[in-house]
């Protein structure tokens, strides 16, 4: 019923893709692909610091099924994840700045990857795809979205509604990464009502909670992680200094 309502007093098409046009934002994000990229880079340099989205999400193991879907979530349904914030600064003030975003999350799918089919359950918002790290070989890797296939572009964003029929593939030995953006439709009316009965449900909901805290504990390992790293490296340098004064070593 409610995407029955939101349809009717949209602002933009209810076309699969939609033309970017409408979305100011978009010519914004495109203007910054270089840094975006760029911290996007860094983050693959430990790329097994970045979690599967399995791991995060347990309810999405069906378009998640094994460990080469990973996330970095800087914000989810509009809470913002202040450590994921801090290891990309300049992308997270970028994207604060998209009117009406609900999430943004760094997106890798390894090689040999793919996302089931799938139907988003709302057209209160639409994705958006922002192209990071593309294969090589574009023929092999690909979004299905209402059947027609799209390939990402570096720095280029594709946006769509996710409600039609849609499907990823990356069939190379290549990662394919990119910047996954929620947006809220622009809707008018009882539209924008029903708009935000559903988000406001969803974001208060036990999902919500239970990604947060999936988060939350992924990030906490981290953590602990970095410190023992840490504390086992200034034992080690103790060590050395040690030794080296017993010895007379200069």
């Amino acid at each position: 019923m409610f995407n029955r309502i939101i349809a009717r007093g949209s602002l933009v098409p209810n076309t699969p893709v939609l033309d970017k046009e409408p979305f100011p934002w978009a010519k914004m994000l495109e203007e910054r692909a270089p840094v975006i990229i760029a911290e996007f880079n860094a983050i693959l340099m430990d790329r097994d610091s970045v979690p599967a989205l399995r791991e995060l999400l347990p309810d999405h193991k069906r378009i998640a099924p094994d460990h080469r879907r990973k996330s970095l979530f800087l914000y989810g349904y509009g809470i913002r994840v202040p450590e994921n914030c801090e290891r990309v600064p300049r992308t997270a003030e970028i994207v604060a700045k998209v009117p009406g975003l609900c999430s943004a999350l760094f997106s890798i799918l390894e090689a040999g990857g793919e996302i089931p089919s799938q139907n988003g359950v709302t057209k209160g918002m639409l994705n958006s795809h922002f192209g990071l790290s593309v294969p090589t070989n574009t023929g092999k890797c690909w979004i299905e979205i209402g059947g027609e296939r799209h390939q990402w572009q570096p720095g280029r964003l594709v946006i769509f509604d996710d409600t039609y029929k849609h499907s990823v593939h990356n069939q190379t030995k290549e990662i394919r990464g990119i910047l996954f953006l929620q947006v809220e439709r622009p809707v008018f009316g009882t539209a924008r009502i029903a708009q935000r009965l559903f988000l406001t449900d969803v974001r208060y909901s036990a999902f919500v909670k239970d990604a947060q805290a999936g988060i939350n504990e992924r990030n906490r390992r981290r953590r602990n992680a970095t410190e023992r790293d840490g504390s086992a490296a200034r034992r080690t340098d103790w060590s050395v200094l040690t030794l080296r004064n017993n010895r007379g070593t200069p």
